[in-house]
């Protein structure tokens, strides 16, 4: 399953599953057994042993949520400016073509906010924030439209008509159309 900040669960699931460790903490007390607990919760019954040893070890604190595995480093107002830069483009930070790349991204984030981050690091920050991986179209500065429109109209029907004109035959090319 692929969850909306590039992996983790959402907050709301996350306080799902907290529910329901701490429901389970409550019939651990009782001294129910585990597959009850599992078959009641819809849970498979190693995890309400996994929960088990770590509430006889904690209690139920120990039960309760860590929070999210990783915090961003980058705050939201920091993302925003970080946004701003990549909107305007790498020329006006020095690159010569028009494409970011996570290298170059990881060198503007170094500039502006004095941070170190990976290149697996950026990837995982764009894209929990919405961006995603995108190539662009392969095109030519000089590149004219019209000249193209032009070739398809007149050059290419040409070009179509030149090939070999289908008529039956045979699909062996050992026996062709015996009679």
């Amino acid at each position: 399953m692929r969850y909306p900040q590039g992996g983790g669960l959402t907050a709301k699931r996350q306080q799902f599953r907290e529910e329901l460790r701490l429901r389970a903490a409550e019939r651990f007390a009782q001294g129910e057994a585990s597959s009850v607990i599992a078959k009641d919760l819809r849970v498979n019954v190693r995890s309400v042993q996994r929960w088990r040893q770590m509430w006889d070890e904690g209690g139920p604190r120990a039960l309760r949520s860590q929070g999210p595995a990783s915090l961003p480093r980058l705050s939201e107002k920091q993302f925003a400016q970080l946004e701003a830069e990549l909107a305007k483009g790498p020329a006006a930070h020095g690159w010569e073509d028009q494409r970011w790349t996570l290298s170059r991204v990881k060198t503007v984030i170094g500039r502006r906010f004095h941070l170190t981050y990976t290149i697996q690091g950026v990837r995982k920050l764009l894209v929990r924030n919405g961006w995603s991986c995108q190539v662009p179209a392969r095109r030519a500065i000089e590149r004219d439209d019209e000249a193209v429109a032009g070739w398809v109209k007149e050059v290419w029907p040409c070009a179509e008509d030149s090939r070999r004109p289908v008529e039956p035959g045979s699909s062996s090319r050992t026996k062709p159309d015996s009679p």
